[in-house]
């Protein structure tokens, strides 16, 4: 599982702050089970947002393109593992 961002850790953190704050002075509640209610719908809210934040988009071309697909400039032959087996001609001695 991937590390959550900056930005994913400050909306959900906010998320949590002001919806706790918001749903606690809407509903007037004084009893320990209506907070710890209201505590747990904030901490997944702020969860819900935190994974919904859109990551940043970071050299597509680049970082889609697999290394085997990747083109060398005009002239210069590029070396892998499997493609000098392939190119060569086989030469077996003969069994006599």
């Amino acid at each position: 599982m991937p590390r959550p961002n900056a930005a994913q850790l400050a909306y959900g953190s906010c998320t949590v702050i002001f919806s706790t704050l918001a749903m606690l002075l809407l509903s007037q509640t004084s009893s320990g089970l209506g907070i710890a209610v209201i505590a747990l719908s904030a901490l997944a809210l702020g969860l819900l947002v935190a994974v919904t934040v859109p990551l940043p988009k970071s050299a597509p071309a680049a970082a889609e393109r697999p290394a085997s697909r990747q083109y060398a400039p005009a002239g210069r032959p590029t070396a892998s593992v499997g493609s000098t087996a392939a190119t060569e001609p086989v030469r077996e001695t003969a069994n006599p």
